[in-house]
């Protein structure tokens, strides 16, 4: 049985925040279906490292204000392509997702091509969600990671003395 906030939360939901285990939580966009979130990743789509393998996912939702609203702990399952549930889930989760080249038949095919991984978290009843007033006080900001992508610039080259006016 779950609370009224975290259903709410749930259907709401286009941006969650998901940890796997002790890694980082990662902001991912999901889909609401029916009390559950559908999170696509793989290649060309978001990357969300372990997520596909893991058997339980920390899950962050925000509310209406931006702020966190609730954490709880949810099971995650895969869907396979050919499957009964891929068939339904993937063309609604196809038919959402922005800016994706192609029809959601032709997205879907894709990702069942190129080995994208669409998975669902569930809620799970035996721990209970973590709402207010017992979220965490601290901000769960961290510092930025390594990336490639963050490099030094250089100062401009000036040839001759600039003047100041």
């Amino acid at each position: 049985m779950t609370s009224a906030v975290l259903d709410e939360a749930l259907k709401k939901a286009a941006l969650a925040w998901i940890s796997v285990a002790d890694g980082p939580a990662l902001a991912l966009w999901v889909m609401p279906l029916d009390g559950t979130l559908v999170v696509v990743s793989g290649p060309g789509e978001q990357h969300a490292p372990g997520l596909a393998e893991a058997a339980r996912a920390t899950v962050r939702l925000r509310g209406d204000t931006g702020g966190l609203i609730v954490v709880t702990e949810a099971a995650v399952a895969r869907l396979t392509p050919g499957s009964e549930e891929w068939a339904e889930v993937a063309p609604q989760l196809a038919a959402k997702r922005l800016n994706a080249s192609g029809t959601a038949e032709e997205v879907v095919q894709r990702w069942a091509s190129t080995g994208c991984t669409v998975v669902r978290l569930t809620p799970v009843d035996e721990q209970p969600p973590v709402e207010r007033p017992d979220l965490p006080a601290d901000s769960g900001a961290a510092e930025p990671r390594e990336t490639p992508a963050r490099v030094e610039t250089p100062r401009p080259f000036r040839l001759h003395r600039v003047k100041r006016r």
